[in-house]
């Protein structure tokens, strides 16, 4: 089966709402209205119905069975004032969080913070920053776990071919801390597409070949991962082609329970994450779905402003996993 037939059977007729804070881009309104038509989500579009169902009329499409919310006349918006201003700690006072939870994103994200929705898919018109930064000061991440973090899948042409890269989206350098959690945060995206993780910590050293701090990083990230998830395998740290080609593992890490077979890759910092994955999506022919935010304690997504609308259709999908994943 498919990799998204796989996910689509976890979540259809599952009544995940989903909300979308930027129903006025035609990207996002017809991957909600699709997403609707196939039983896998229950679209929750913030904004106004006219202008929203203005732009449905104009591509033909009908929203008269999706729920749209209108911050400005929401009958529980003292609710969510009151619910945010006691979650900002004193950070917010009343007429600011009144100003505030009218932005989408906040006003959106706090339906998820309190369980009226099970997630968010945000970013077709809208900044990184402007998508996280709700999400941290509100959602928050989880149990010992410091900071979200940006995965992506890597589906390759063969059913076999599909890997994690992390993080290549949000932490410009983490500390070796960051990146243990991150490590295990990846490897439980992994479950999420079948995948058995094997996690592999990258370095331009294999088990010490070479002495810097930046492998020093790697293999002190590598031993806290360890010790955060005994029960998983983790090793590092790894060149690539010691995580991934068996015969050079034989050489260079023969006793590795990862090296040779690794299927998520934690990059050392963000610079080479990214180029990692773009190396891999335009030489390779690699599909790279994401950024998948980690960590947090409810599901929320960062959609690239050069996206299409399959490509909402598919994040929100994930998102939706992952929110079956949470329950």
């Amino acid at each position: 089966m498919e990799l998204f037939d796989q996910l689509k059977h976890k979540i259809i007729n599952k009544n995940i709402r989903m909300v979308f804070p930027e129903p006025t881009d035609e990207r996002v309104l017809g991957a909600a209205v699709r997403l609707k038509s196939d039983n896998l989500i229950e679209p929750v579009l913030i904004g106004k119905p006219e202008e929203i169902k203005e732009l449905a009329a104009s591509r033909g499409l009908s929203v008269d069975n999706l729920e749209i919310i209108n911050p400005d006349t929401y009958e529980k918006f003292d609710e969510m004032v009151a619910s945010f201003i006691e979650r900002r700690k004193g950070k917010a006072t009343e007429d600011q969080a009144r100003t505030i939870l009218k932005d989408e994103n906040y006003f959106g994200t706090m339906l998820v913070y309190m369980d009226l929705a099970d997630g968010l898919v945000s970013g077709a018109v809208h900044s990184t920053g402007d998508t996280i930064r709700p999400a941290l000061q509100i959602v928050k991440t989880k149990p010992g776990v410091s900071r979200t973090s940006g995965a992506f899948l890597m589906l390759g042409n063969r059913d076999s071919e599909k890997y994690i890269f992390s993080d290549c989206a949000i932490n410009i350098n983490p500390d070796a801390q960051a990146l243990a959690e991150i490590a295990v945060e990846s490897a439980k995206t992994a479950e999420l597409f079948d995948i058995d993780p094997k996690v592999a910590l990258l370095s331009f050293s294999t088990k010490g070949s070479a002495k810097s701090e930046e492998v020093t990083k790697v293999a002190e990230a590598t031993r806290i991962a360890k010790e955060l998830a005994p029960e998983m395998a983790i090793d590092g740290e790894l060149q690539f082609d010691a995580s991934y080609v068996p015969s050079v593992a034989k050489q260079k890490a023969p006793d590795s329970d990862v090296a040779g077979q690794a299927n998520v890759f934690i990059f050392p910092e963000i610079q080479s994450g990214n180029i990692g994955y773009k190396i891999a999506q335009r030489l390779g022919g690699f599909q790279a779905i994401g950024p998948i935010l980690q960590g947090l304690n409810k599901p929320i997504s960062d959609l690239s402003r050069g996206c299409n609308e399959e490509d909402v259709y598919k994040l929100s999908i994930i998102t939706a996993g992952q929110a079956i994943m949470n329950k």
